[in-house]
């Protein structure tokens, strides 16, 4: 290898996988996970899912108040239960932390600032709340943060609302939370989710520590 290209750390796979029903993605993420081995690259998958509520391998039951025809699938992912949608941009970073030497408190910092950085380049102020992970505005949640970390590798991901049906928030308690409000990008500013993907996948690269993304990039190159 050229000593001036990206080793293999240094390099991410961007997959745009459209509108997907969440369990086939679900377990397409858990057999990479179990069967990358250390030359793998690490991958960043795109999506959005029909809607369905999804359960925390420590999730309650009584937080889903009223789920009616959307179904709730029970995942291996930490938190409680959230809702996935179209109009929300569901990103998956499939991450060998080991190998970059990130620990788990920091990867999940990581994820949320680029977060807070996408929402602050259209003027939002995103924010933490102690407790609560994921990111904030004017205390409604507008992103959520859940992951699984095995051996070493990290999959499901995070979710940004953009501009999205939020009424069945009002069926759960979301991540766990009665009463928590939730909001979205398009509550603020009227942006394009294509964009907003764009400017997210940058986020991640440049605070995950990326100096090249590969495959569905940029998205011009796509179908």
């Amino acid at each position: 290898m050229n000593a001036a290209s990206p080793g293999l750390g240094d390099r991410i796979r961007l997959r745009r996988l459209g509108l997907a029903e969440y369990e086939p993605v679900w377990r397409r993420m858990q057999a990479y996970t179990d069967q990358r081995d250390e030359g793998a690259l690490d991958e960043l998958w795109l999506v959005q899912h029909p809607p369905v509520f999804t359960q925390g391998q420590a999730g309650k039951a009584e937080h889903v108040l009223a789920p009616g025809a959307i179904p709730v699938i029970q995942v291996d992912r930490g938190g409680q239960v959230t809702y996935h949608g179209p109009g929300q941009i569901v990103a998956y970073p499939l991450v060998d932390i080991s190998r970059k030497g990130i620990g788990v408190r920091d990867f999940v910092c990581r994820i949320e600032e680029a977060i807070i950085r996408v929402l602050a380049q259209y003027g939002v102020p995103g924010e933490r709340m102690a407790g609560a992970p994921g990111i904030y505005v004017n205390g409604a949640k507008i992103a959520s943060v859940g992951l699984r970390v095995r051996r070493g590798c990290t999959f499901h991901g995070l979710a940004l609302n953009v501009d999205m049906d939020l009424e069945p928030f009002q069926r759960i308690n979301p991540c766990g939370y009665a009463g928590l409000q939730v909001t979205q990008l398009s509550a603020f500013v009227q942006a394009r989710l294509g964009e907003v993907e764009d400017r997210l996948v940058a986020s991640l690269q440049q605070r995950l520590g990326y100096s090249e993304v590969t495959g569905d990039w940029p998205r011009e190159a796509t179908t």
